[in-house]
Formats: C-alpha cells, structure tokens, sequence
C-alpha cells in the first residue's frame, strides 16, 4: 500500500489537516466524562443546580465544537479519498493502455476490469477511513487508558490486562482472513469472464440452446465466490463479538473492584461514572477498530493487486527516438530477417526461422491453414509483439527504430473481428484520420465498397452505430472497419481476414477498388480463400508457422503442395487452372 500511498502526494493539506481535526473531536469526547464525574461530585452531589447548567453549557459547547471538527474532517476525507481514486483509476487505465498483447493476454480483461474499479473502489473508501478514524479510533483507546489511569490507576490495570488480549484476537483474524480476501478477489475475477463471455456471446448460447447450461456454469462461479465470502464473514463476524466479551468482562471486573473502593471511601460516585464512560469509549474504538482491521485487510489484497497491474512492464518498449532518420526509399516495404515467436517463453514457436522480403506497392497475399501463422506474421510488422529472435524491418529498418505511434500511423490494419465504437458511421471512419474531410470520407468508403449502404441508411453518414456496430450487418462491420483503415492513406494495409463475411462479388470489387486507390500503398491479404489472394502480385504460403513457399498463384501450384492442396479444397480443377 505504501506505494500506493504516492498518490495522495497532492492532497497533503487533506491528508494532515483531516486527522487533526478528527483528533480534536477526539480530545474533547475525552474530556466529557471528567465533565460528568465534576457534575455528579460538585453539582448534584452538593445540590449545586447553578454548577450543574454551568458545566452543561460546557458540555454542549464541546459537543458542537466536536461535531463541526467531525464534519469538517469529513469533508477533507472524502476529497483526498476521491481525489485519490480518480487518480489511481486514471494512472491505471494509461499503463494498462501501454501493455502489449502479451500482458493483456496474461492478466486477462475482466481481471483488469475489476482491477480498475472494484479495487480502486476498496482502496478509495480505505484512504477515506484513514484520515476519519485511524487517528481517532487508537488516540481514544489509548487516551481513554491514560484519563481512566489518572482517575485511578489500581482499576485501570484491569484495562491494560485486557490490551495483550485484544491483540491476541486481532492477530487471529488477520493473519486468517487476509488469504481469503485475495481468493475473493481472484473469483470475482473469474465470475466476471464468465459474464462478460455471456453477455458478448448471448447470440451464440442462444443460437445452440445452451442457456441452461450457461445459467449452470454461473451458478457454480457465483457459488464458489458466495463460499469464500462466507468463509471471510464467519472469521470477520468472530472480532466484534469477542472484542465486546473482552472489554464488557473489564467492566464488570472494574465495577465489582470499584464497589469495594466506593464502599471504603476511596472512590467517588462520580469518578466510577467516568471510569465506566472510559471504558465505554474504549469498548466503542475497539470496535471501530475490529472494522478498520478488516477494512484494511480487503484494501491490502486489493493493493497488492493493483501494485501487479503497475510493476507490469509492456514486453513492447517504446523507447525509440521521434528524431529517427527517414526510411530508405530503396529498401522493400517490409522485410523479415530469420524472424521466430512463441507466445509464452515455454511454449512451441509459432513462427520458425521466416525470411521474407516484400516490395513497395506490391498486393501481396498470404494464406494458410488454421493456426499456421499468418495473424502472428502480421502482429508482429505493428509491433503487437517483438520477435524473440531475428528482425523486422519497414523500409529498412528495425521496427523497434521506429516509436509506437510513428509506425503504426504508418500501417492501416483492419483485424479479423470488425469492431465498432459507439458514435455515427462517420466518427468511427474517422479513427483513421481525425481531420478527414467529408470528400475523404467518401472515397474511403467507395474503396470499401460502404458507400451504397450508408447512403441508403436513414441517417446516412451520421447514422448511429451500438456499441461493437450490433446494430449492422457482418458484411457492413467489415467494410466500415476496411474504411477506416483506408481514409489515412497508410502505406502498408493489412487486411487480416476481413472480407470473409462479404460476398465474392463484393470481394472482387474491393480489391479492384483497393489497386486503383493507391499505386503506393502495399496491400495485404490475409486469407484462407484462395479467390481472395489468387491475383495477388505475390502470395505466401504459411504452414506451421514456416513459409511453405512464395510466388503468384500460377508459380506456386508447380512450386507447393500445400498451396496445391488448398486450391484443390476450395476450387474445381477448371477453376484451379483458370
């Protein structure tokens, strides 16, 4: 939590000033049972009513000066706590947004999801009770000991017997619910992707009826989650309970040993009642403390799991210098140099050795079976991920040359999932280029074979689009996707697989439009249809992560078997000839 606690760096004033308030609250409730013990001594005891709305007066003038201290204590809480939180929240989302692929794929999205809110929320209301009650709760306890002493400090040996107790019960409960919280924490997570995978895949359960199924698998997460936290309640709700036997046993243990005093005239009436409100005020702190205990406790689990998120550094550094030289204009577009990958440091490669040179304005086509590589080809020229051994090179240089923004404004991707933000069709075409004018617009969305649909939309292109484009067609997705990829003019577009929902029409036409569109562009295709990549300048062939082989569609049905055997799958021998 410490180093969580930089955060609070700018509301120190809050932070210091709180608690001061919250202590002099502190200090006047601990003068008012001396102020009751010389009301029932020199007041009712003398029959002095004068002394008794004297001392009254007092008392209500300490009570409104505690509350206004309490309140405003209250308020310098709840701005360093939200302050705080809003900040943490912020810092987190920018580092999550610097992670790569790899940590993203490690620490799991509804993990980070809970991450940023749930545990945000823990430590916020933790910081809140730090500058309310950390100060006040032990100064009361303690301050309590010291006035109850001076009293009478025979009768307060009762309290400090009692002290090594409670500490006996608080290390129980903590060094027992501590494990715990972070096993809730980590459920919530998993009850949270198997939420968020129903709720982004309602279409699919229902479309194989497996909702029962479904309800089941919930169930059994919300179970598991429901468990520990009962597990946690049933060791938590054990430290109110055993405070209260423990502090009320030190009553009734002062009031037999104050009976014998009072009787032999050693004590007053009035100094027992003190003695009493002490302890009650140190029964009420104890309390107060049992909670923050646990409080603490959850906020620490959550700390240490917002600490993972921020010592996670991105595998992808952007380290690179802005002031790096211009590409050189006789190199290919992009070259592979004996490049190999795996996605975990364990795992098998899923690129082996791949050497590959492509030229600038060439279409070039790459296709292969399932899992052979192509994605993670691709992934690796934006820089997604680094290659573990060999180079990737765009223009002739290293990608890592490059900083993160200027390479990837120099690439136009368009994934294999087409996905949509919230907003109209126009403000998600303009991700590509945020300055696009309206007549670029709709050249990109020509090229993407879009413009017909939008133009019949009601709304045309400020027709609203649901979050992930729900409201539109596959085929629509895709295109839209295709033209925001297009409107900035890059000089490498990928297209990784993102025509598999068009028609062979639609497909054809698209390429057409994409060779006309820009001579200099160097386009892309990634597919497992060969009509897609058959007139492509160059194709490449993946097969098990390696490149099976290169060349156009006519050289690589002498060349490759497993291009030999796609085609074979998909085409008729006219066609495959054709």
């Amino acid at each position: 939590m410490f180093k969580i606690a930089a955060f609070l760096k700018p509301y120190r004033k809050e932070v210091i000033l709180g608690p001061l308030f919250k202590l002099l609250e502190a200090i006047l409730e601990l003068l008012l049972p001396t102020v009751v013990a010389l009301i029932v001594n020199n007041g009712i005891g003398q029959q002095d009513s004068a002394y008794v709305y004297k001392m009254g007066g007092v008392m209500l003038l300490m009570s409104l000066l505690g509350f206004g201290s309490s309140m405003i204590c209250q308020h310098y809480a709840a701005r360093a706590s939200q302050g705080f939180g809003t900040s943490l929240r912020n810092k987190l989302f920018a580092h999550v947004s610097t992670l790569s692929w790899a940590e993203l794929d490690r620490l799991g999205t509804p993990s980070l999801i809970n991450r940023i809110t749930s545990d945000v929320n823990q430590l916020q209301v933790a910081v809140a009770m730090l500058i309310r009650l950390v100060v006040r709760a032990p100064f009361i306890c303690i301050g309590a000991i010291i006035m109850a002493m001076i009293l009478d400090f025979r009768l307060s040996l009762i309290l400090l017997a009692a002290a090594p107790v409670f500490g006996i019960i608080l290390y129980f409960i903590i060094t027992r619910s501590s494990p715990l919280y972070r096993k809730y924490q980590q459920k919530l997570d998993g009850l949270a992707q198997v939420l968020s995978e129903n709720l982004s895949g309602v279409r699919v359960i229902r479309a194989f009826a497996k909702g029962r199924r479904e309800k089941q698998r919930f169930d059994a997460a919300s179970d598991d989650l429901t468990a520990t936290a009962i597990r946690v309640g049933r060791i938590a709700a054990w430290l109110s309970p055993m405070t209260t036997v423990v502090v009320n046993a030190a009553i009734i243990a002062i009031l037999w040993a104050g009976g014998i005093r009072i009787e032999a005239g050693s004590l007053s009436q009035g100094e027992i009642i003190a003695f009493i409100n002490y302890v009650t005020q140190i029964l009420l702190a104890l309390i107060v403390v049992s909670n923050l205990v646990i409080l603490f406790t959850k906020a620490a689990s959550s700390a240490a799991r917002v600490n993972q998120v921020l010592a996670t550094l991105p595998s992808v550094q952007d380290n690179a210098s802005p002031a790096i030289a211009a590409a050189d204009a006789q190199a290919p577009a992009i070259s592979f140099e004996h490049v190999s990958f795996r996605y975990h440091a364990t795992g098998e490669l899923a690129l082996q050795d791949v050497t590959v040179s492509i030229g600038r304005g060439q279409t070039v086509g790459i296709i292969g079976s399932t899992g052979s590589g192509k994605s993670t080809f691709i992934n690796l020229i934006a820089r997604f991920y680094d290659a573990v051994e060999g180079k990737v090179k765009l223009g002739g240089r290293d990608v890592r040359e490059y900083t993160l923004e200027r390479l990837r404004g120099r690439i136009g991707l368009v994934p294999q999932k087409a996905l949509l933000f919230t907003g109209t069709i126009a403000d998600n075409i303009r991700w590509g280029k945020p300055d696009a004018t309206p007549e670029e617009l709709r050249q990109a969305a020509a090229v993407a074979q879009a413009e017909e649909f939008i133009l019949k939309a009601p709304q045309g292109w400020e027709t609203p689009v649901a979050r992930g484009g729900q409201n539109l067609s596959g085929g629509q997705r895709q295109r839209l996707t295709i033209a925001r990829a297009v409107v900035g003019h890059p000089e490498i577009l990928i297209l990784d697989d993102s025509a598999s929902a068009l028609d062979f029409a639609t497909d054809a036409a698209l390429r057409r439009a994409l060779k006309e569109y820009s001579t200099e562009m160097t386009v892309l295709l990634v597919s497992q249809r060969v009509s897609t990549v058959r007139q492509a300048d160059r194709i490449i062939v993946f097969e098990e992560g390696r490149i099976a082989g290169t060349g156009s569609h006519e050289e690589l049905l002498e060349t490759c078997a497993e291009y030999r055997e796609i085609c074979a799958s998909q085409l008729s021998a006219g066609e495959v000839q054709g």
